[in-house]
């Protein structure tokens, strides 16, 4: 389904076309609006029934919305449009797949929706990976408007992606954010250049497998023109870039943290440099940013901040923009911040950190850590996390439904740490874990909170929980 080419509402002909939205969410009603004022006759179908369901149906004013039914394809469809979570094996699928009828998502919309508003389409640049998708989307758009470009971080993040297309402000290029569901179903994406930073297990409930969810980031690649951007400590990103099928001409450019060589960009003493878009770039470098104008300058972000410049050298921009759009760009909440310093402590809310990859990347951004960790695993294991950072910890607070399976981790791999096991999860659970952390921290350690876990079991969303950190450890600094 999520790969054929689709006929109906191909170019700029959507009159009369019957689609039917799957899902009631942000991108579904954005798909829904947009294409009943192209002319297409829209019915949305959603398995909820809830007062926020009827509430958000009843603002779809002349559009035929069903609740409760998500599994039975109304009469007549010729397309479904879904939104991005909705599973490969839904029923409605299933029976779309039996009428003949293809599934596509909201990107895949936006991308033949382009430029319909008249004049020339915005070019995309397109991000993926585990992690660090939304920090290089950012960067990316703050490196473009340096350089004096109209432009907007879109996709997997803000303002839904078909609403910036059709909006009424112009660019010139995107910088589009997108998570491996919307690129299975956007079959016909082609991206001017695009990158694969890292890849690790995740949302294999969803995929099927590792295999198919690395296909689905691979499918990024898909048609690209000029350069397909890969994490060189990373070989399967490069594996992906090799499979691809692109546009003649088309470079694999690596990104890594040591030297670069031919057709990279890296780092040389604290500089990071570019050895892809100049001229012989076996002989020479172009010298782009410091280190130090990358915040925060932990490795993995830096990482970041490399695929980004990769990205917009790509698309031409000159060296001076790639410096000044990173020292303009601050990071969201919850990544790497910087919330104290307390008794020569500092205390680092990295709340984000929701899955093992990008807890790693955290702890190895400092050298000696009081590690606040836990919540629900969603099926992780601990075990090389732990081992990969045992060196690093000076002890270990753990919270959460499944803390039990990273103090087993730490059990087999660092005995020698001192572990807190707080059993509770009431709303003070948060300044008793810091409180915790305090007594096993001295000068000049790093309390980090990069639980390697969702946080549903304690708190609404990541936010809720790095912010709870944030006002323990405020309460710390006034001795309360």
């Amino acid at each position: 389904m999520g790969g054929r080419e689709v006929t109906s509402g191909q170019g700029g002909d959507w009159e009369g076309v019957r689609v039917t939205v799957a899902g009631l969410g942000v991108s579904g009603i954005s798909a829904a609006r947009a294409l009943t004022a192209l002319g297409a006759q829209v019915t949305v179908v959603d398995g909820g029934d809830s007062d926020a369901h009827r509430e958000r149906a009843a603002a779809l004013e002349g559009i035929e919305v069903r609740l409760g039914d998500a599994e039975t394809l109304p009469e007549g469809t010729q397309l479904v449009v879904t939104s991005p979570g909705w599973k490969p094996s839904s029923p409605l699928f299933a029976a779309a797949a039996e009428a003949g009828v293809d599934v596509v998502g909201d990107v895949e919309i936006a991308w033949r929706l382009r430029g319909r508003g008249g004049g020339e389409a915005a070019t995309w640049l397109a991000i993926t990976g585990t992690n660090g998708k939304t920090t290089t989307t950012q960067m990316l758009a703050s490196i473009l408007r340096a350089a004096g470009l109209r432009t907007a971080a879109v996709g997997n993040i803000g303002t839904p992606i078909i609403d910036v297309v059709l909006g009424e402000e112009t660019y010139d290029v995107l910088a589009v954010e997108l998570s491996s569901y919307q690129l299975h179903w956007a079959p016909s994406l082609r991206a001017h250049s695009a990158a694969v930073l890292n890849l690790a297990p995740d949302h294999l409930d969803w995929h099927g497998s590792m295999e198919a969810y690395a296909a689905d980031k691979g499918r990024i690649y898909e048609g690209n023109q000029v350069a397909c951007v890969y994490n060189v400590a990373d070989k399967a990103t490069e594996d992906l870039v090799r499979g691809a099928d692109v546009e003649e001409g088309c470079r694999a450019v690596g990104f890594t943290l040591g030297a670069p060589g031919p057709s990279q960009l890296g780092v040389v003493e604290g500089i990071l440099v570019d050895r892809a878009f100049v001229e012989d770039r076996q002989r020479n470098a172009q010298e782009l940013a410091e280190v130090t104008d990358v915040n925060p300058p932990a490795p993995h972000n830096i990482a970041n901040a490399l695929a980004a410049a990769a990205l917009a050298r790509a698309y031409g921009v000159p060296a001076k923009a790639v410096r000044d759009g990173l020292r303009a760009f601050t990071p969201d909440a919850h990544r790497i911040a910087h919330v104290a310093d307390v008794d020569g402590v500092a205390y680092i809310d990295d709340s984000k950190a929701t899955n093992t990859h990008a807890a790693e990347a955290s702890l190895a951004a400092y050298e000696s850590i009081v590690w606040i960790a836990g919540g629900l695993a969603k099926g992780a294991t601990f075990d090389e996390l732990v081992a990969k950072s045992a060196k690093r910890l000076r002890g270990v607070v753990l919270i959460g439904a499944d803390r039990a399976l990273i103090g087993e981790a730490l059990a087999r791999h660092a005995p020698e740490v001192p572990v807190v096991d707080l059993d509770r999860t009431d709303t003070g659970a948060m300044l008793a874990a810091v409180r915790s952390a305090r007594g096993l921290a001295g000068a000049g350690d790093t309390v980090l909170l990069a639980p390697a876990c969702a946080s549903m079991d304690m708190f609404a969303n990541y936010n809720k929980r790095g912010d709870a950190f944030a006002q323990a450890v405020r309460e710390l600094g006034t001795g309360t």
